[in-house]
């Protein structure tokens, strides 16, 4: 799977990553690894780490590999690793288109455009998904047949604050307990990741997207999902974040209701993903 920016440019990945996960996903011995890596206590583990002061000694090398730009962050002092991964960027650095019609990315991350069939059932990288696997609520799932699913995947290196799409209320955070598999596609290839992994969805009600399910997907070493306890809600308000790990939004519309943007459409065709950034417009009000 490849990776394009907006402007149809691919960038260049780091092949380690994928290599080492496709090890443990397609290879006996690293099945056997993966038992105990995708436990809950293995995550909260490496989330106890994340949170000393032993992990600060990771930043700085972590910030040249990735060649990261900190002057866009509000802080430059760190106590450790997840205070650092954590960071708030500033506002100038990421805009929010605030025109009403156009659809925004809720956060800086590589995103892929899929269709929810009849019978929601949505099909990600030639696996099968229904939407009441993935909410574990039939009914509701029967609300978005036809409709619009994208998956926002953020790396290690993207910024793991997320905002809402629009202004609105939302309804009680709904937690699905699971395991923490990768969200690399890689690990799609070999296992159904989104309903077996941990995550938390809430149902927004939009003013201008109606109902959206917003759902956090939780991922190997991901210490934690943070979402802010609040009921309503405006366009670019910070929603929650991650902690240390890659992990990925889901945002499901439904049918009619919004076009996604043609470069998007045709990057998740070719099964590649594009990369956006928080509050950029990525498609528009049907």
């Amino acid at each position: 799977m490849r990776i394009f920016d907006r402007s149809g440019q691919e960038l260049i990945v780091n092949q380690r990553q994928n290599q080492l996960l496709k090890f443990l996903y397609s290879h006996f011995l690293g099945r056997c690894a993966l038992k105990v890596l995708t436990l809950p206590f293995i995550t909260h583990i490496g989330g106890c780490y994340m949170n000393s002061r032993f992990s600060k000694r990771k930043i700085q090398p972590f910030i040249q590999q990735n060649q990261i730009d900190m002057s866009q962050y509000e802080k430059q002092e760190y106590s450790c690793y997840n205070d650092f991964f954590t960071r708030k960027i500033k506002k100038e650095a990421r805009p929010i288109c605030m025109e009403h019609d156009l659809l925004i990315a809720p956060a800086d991350s590589k995103l892929t455009y899929y269709p929810i069939h009849q019978d929601t059932y949505l099909t990600i990288k030639d696996t099968v998904y229904s939407l009441s696997d993935l909410l574990k609520n039939q009914s509701l799932a029967q609300e978005y047949d036809g409709g619009t699913c994208l998956i926002f995947r953020l790396t290690v290196d993207d910024y793991h604050r997320y905002c809402y799409i629009d202004d609105g209320t939302k309804e009680q955070d709904i937690y699905i307990p699971g395991i923490f598999h990768t969200v690399n596609p890689v690990a799609n290839d070999y296992y159904p990741i989104y309903k077996q992994n941990s995550r938390s969805y809430s149902l927004l009600h939009t003013q201008h997207f109606g109902d959206v399910i917003y759902m956090e997907v939780g991922a190997m070493m991901v210490g934690k999902i943070v979402n802010h306890s609040k009921t309503s809600f405006q366009r670019g308000e910070e929603k929650g974040y991650f902690e240390f790990g890659g992990s990925t939004i889901v945002v499901l519309f439904k049918k009619d209701i919004v076009v996604i943007d043609e470069d998007i459409i045709k990057n998740s065709q070719n099964n590649d993903e594009t990369r956006v950034l928080m509050g950029e417009k990525i498609g528009i009000k049907r």
